[in-house]
């Protein structure tokens, strides 16, 4: 695509091409100036041709028009004249049934160069371009190579001075014949050779000339001088002009799409950014209506097991199980489910010495295995899982269960946030948490959509849990696919902002790399797994136009688009107007910063953050796409991808000070 557009922009647009003529600095040979306009260069020198008397060569510069190339075409064929048609290349591929026409119809062709550059003011590769281009267009047109060549804004043939005598010099010696106009003092009837562009004036003026009486005969110019207008061309040759042609074609027909999608994409793009806003607005406002502490709901106060599925968590088991302990909830049994670790977690998590603390051994056999495992040895029936690299704050279980005190809320979602925020790669996920995760989880809460409840902090009914099944091991998002699966029984999935937990993030490219693939990859299988939401009632039903729609439209075809936007987004500023493509793209990144501050201060986080993100909007998300990109390839090819484990250092409480506080706990 970019290659297409390249070629597109650069011969269309003339990026290295003067499109106006410097004086000139010297004139032309004196056999030049008193010759005729037809112009070749061989071993005798300069060798000039003009037409015999009562002869007149009509030849017209540029096109095929698809406005006056035919009307010139049925007028010549009205009078029984012949013409010669000096074509760009650039419109020759454009129209190359009109290029098949003129050939028929007994016209001749010359070359006008590729895009009408002046050729005496273009660079040497350039030069080359204008020339053979048109020359492989020709081929895959008509079949021919043309030795005739109209050099652009030129006339008489004393306007060959300066640059242009030195790029007539070289076309010469390519074996092109230069073909000029007799100056507007010589008269039809001593014979000449008259030039035309394709406009309505030339064709008023075409036809008043046909009827001159003091003409005989209405010629090309290769019969006139009697030259041979055209080499033989192989069948490569006619290949490689056809190739040529398509790819003109793609370009074009690229950049014209690209247009539409692009005004598509930045409406939707900002539309995405006004709903953010809008609902976040909406979720602040009825919190105090729709969250416990209002009068008709009571506090939950019942006693909850938290889930910790861990392998290979040596680095911040310990943490977490300390920051859990640490809960100002009462009531807590905490199930630790070593899922076949090789390195000391099971130890460390036993190591605690708490008895509210049990720690379940079993083989490896991933993730949702090790939830169901858990499930089986909990005790009480409001379940909370976690993530065994997480810290949470005090009060974060206490927050996060009195959403469930509404009978039809069958899961909810607590406020993740990055951890270990030390270095770039962590403050773009920072960013990426507060703009993109959570404003999405408030707009999803109030759409009653929500997506996913993360694996570092959600809460369960066990009920819900058990009446879809426990956690399904079909996706590698088993949180997503859990989520939408309580959707399609018929609960209600919450937002709790104030249940804060602190999670640690990747800090490599190859290990976000590695989480965002199997995130993605995982979230594609899980709306594939529950597509039929879409056409279910009730609350499935919400959850399916709503949230899957938003799914597919927001994280999976924008963001698939993406890469190509931009790349022509860069296509405006080289070839198009840099001003306005500069100013539209500032403009948005201006609407996303507003919004990603809004975003920070409802999180309660510093806003001086956003000075990084011009730069995550111009190398972080273009990862993020190309991680989109893989996974709908991997996904389309029927590719299986294994779990991916990050390695951890144990940093996820970074934001909260050093977790050896939680190590001073009294153990009980």
């Amino acid at each position: 695509m970019f290659a297409a557009l390249l070629f597109e922009g650069w011969t269309d647009h003339e990026v290295d091409a003067a499109d106006t003529r410097s004086a000139c600095t010297s004139p032309v040979p004196d056999a030049v100036a008193r010759g005729g306009p037809v112009i070749g260069i061989n071993q005798n020198g300069v060798q000039s041709a003009s037409m015999p008397a009562r002869t007149v060569a009509l030849t017209f510069d540029g096109g095929p028009d698809p406005v006056w190339t035919p009307r010139l075409l049925d007028l010549l064929k009205k009078h029984r004249a012949r013409a010669t048609f000096f074509l760009l290349g650039s419109q020759a591929a454009r129209h190359p049934d009109l290029v098949r026409r003129i050939r028929a119809e007994g016209h001749e062709i010359g070359s006008n160069t590729y895009t009408g550059a002046v050729l005496g003011e273009t660079s040497s590769l350039r030069f080359s371009a204008e020339l053979d281009l048109t020359q492989s267009v020709l081929a895959g047109t008509a079949a021919l190579r043309t030795n005739l060549l109209r050099m652009p804004r030129t006339t008489s043939p004393d306007t060959l001075c300066g640059r242009e005598w030195a790029a007539a010099r070289r076309a010469t010696a390519q074996g092109y014949v230069l073909v000029a106009a007799d100056r507007a003092s010589r008269r039809p009837a001593q014979g000449m050779v008259r030039q035309f562009s394709q406009t309505a004036t030339a064709y008023r003026e075409t036809e008043k000339l046909l009827r001159d009486p003091g003409v005989d005969r209405f010629t090309t110019v290769s019969a006139g001088a009697r030259l041979t207008p055209y080499a033989q061309v192989s069948a490569v040759e006619r290949w490689s002009g056809t190739a040529l042609i398509r790819t003109a074609w793609l370009g074009r027909a690229f950049s014209q799409a690209m247009t539409w999608t692009l005004g598509a994409a930045g409406a939707l793009g900002v539309l995405r950014l006004i709903l953010l806003v809008h609902f976040a607005r909406a979720h602040v406002r009825r919190l105090e209506r729709s969250r416990p502490g209002a009068p008709w709901l009571r506090e939950v106060t019942e006693p909850v097991t938290v889930l910790v599925p861990a392998y290979n968590e040596e680095a911040g088991i310990e943490a977490t199980l300390r920051s859990l302990l640490a809960s100002d909830y009462p009531r807590l049994q905490i199930v630790v489910i070593d899922d076949g670790s090789t390195d000391r977690t099971a130890e460390l998590a036993e190591g605690v010495g708490d008895a509210r603390v049990l720690v379940i051994r079993k083989a490896n056999g991933g993730k949702a295995a090790a939830l169901n495992t858990g499930l089986e040895y909990a005790s009480h029936d409001i379940l909370v899982m976690v993530d065994a690299d997480t810290v949470f704050e005090p009060d974060a279980v206490h927050h996060l269960v009195q959403p469930l005190a509404h009978p039809a809320v069958g899961a909810v979602s607590g406020n993740t946030k990055v951890g270990n925020r030390r270095g770039l790669l962590a403050k773009w996920q920072h960013l990426e948490y507060c703009f993109g995760f959570n404003l999405d989880r408030r707009m999803f809460e109030v759409l009653e959509c929500m997506t996913t409840v993360p694996g570092a902090i959600g809460a369960f009914r066990r009920d819900a849990l058990t009446g879809v099944g426990g956690v399904s091991d079909d996706t590698l998002a088993e949180d997503t696919d859990l989520t939408m699966a309580l959707w399609r029984a018929g609960w209600r999935v919450l937002y709790e902002e104030s249940a804060v937990a602190w999670t640690e993030v990747p800090t490599s490219l190859r290990q976000l790399w590695r989480q965002r693939y199997r995130w993605c990859f995982g979230t594609i299988q899980a709306m594939w797994k529950h597509r039929g939401a879409v056409l279910e009632t009730g609350v499935a039903g919400r959850f399916g136009r709503r949230g899957l729609t938003y799914l597919a439209i927001f994280q999976v075809a924008l963001p698939l688009l993406a890469p190509v936007i931009d790349v022509f987004a860069l296509y405006g500023v080289l070839f198009l107007d840099p001003l306005a493509s500069a100013t539209v793209w500032f403009a948005f990144m201006g609407v996303q910063l507003l919004c990603a501050g809004y975003a920070l201060r409802l999180d309660g986080e510093r806003v001086r953050t956003l000075w990084w993100m011009p730069f995550q909007l111009v190398v972080y998300r273009q990862l993020m796409y190309l991680v989109v990109i893989q996974s709908v390839v991997a996904v389309l090819l029927g590719s299986r991808l294994r779990w991916q484990i990050m390695k951890r250092s144990g940093t996820a409480a970074e934001q909260i000070g050093d977790p050896a506080p939680y190590k001073s706990v009294p153990m009980r």
